[in-house]
């Protein structure tokens, strides 16, 4: 479990094929020396296990479907990642209940920046639109953020400067892919409306 508040910028040192998925090696002074193998890293906001560390970097492996379905599939070295390690009990939580698993990937339509400040508008499949609401939790590359406002096929987010300094959103840019984990709670929600539509269960009698 995760915060969605990232701890640091790392950069993507080595990408290895390993068919059919890959093993990518990732850079970050501050994180590796208090990481162990085992340990779970939410990448971009995608959660992977360590395998391997060594000096200033640690590896993970990434199978296909999370090479198909989220935007670690299409990074290279020097690519820049956002790291979060595991929530530890007691630890305060910043952000929202975060997993660490990618819903699906949208796409950045619009960035307006003001100074240091700017405005993004997203695309998204329309079926995430069900689990997002304007002031509710989403995590945009692991980070999380407010929404603004929420509309079918589509949402918006005001982004801070130290959001912009220290994540992966900063230079990100329209056409960019991140990846999207919709808020924990409201998946719950609809998943119980929608079962109010489920036929009865002549055992339960519901």
């Amino acid at each position: 479990m995760f915060s969605g508040i990232v701890e640091a910028r790392g950069v993507v040192a080595a990408v290895i094929p390993e068919p059919p998925g890959c093993r990518l090696v990732v850079r970050e002074p501050k994180i590796v020396p208090q990481t162990k193998v085992a340990d779970s890293i939410c990448v971009n906001g995608c959660c992977l296990t360590v395998i391997e560390v060594s000096g200033d970097t640690m590896a993970f492996q990434a199978g296909p479907e999370t090479l198909a379905r989220t935007n670690l599939g299409d990074l290279k070295p020097g690519s820049l990642v956002n790291l979060e390690r595991s929530l530890a009990v007691g630890d305060r939580l910043g952000g929202h209940f975060v997993t660490g698993h990618v819903d699906d990937v949208g796409t950045l339509l619009e960035r307006h920046d003001h100074g240091d400040w700017s405005f993004f508008w997203f695309q998204i499949p329309q079926r995430l639109s069900l689990q997002m609401a304007p002031k509710g939790s989403i995590a945009v590359d692991g980070v999380s953020l407010t929404i603004v406002d929420s509309e079918p096929e589509r949402f918006s987010v005001a982004l801070i400067p130290y959001t912009l300094a220290v994540t992966t959103l900063g230079p990100l840019q329209p056409g960019g892919k991140v990846n999207l984990e919709t808020d924990l709670l409201a998946k719950y929600v609809q998943r119980l409306v929608e079962a109010r539509h489920y036929p009865a269960h002549p055992a339960s009698g519901l």
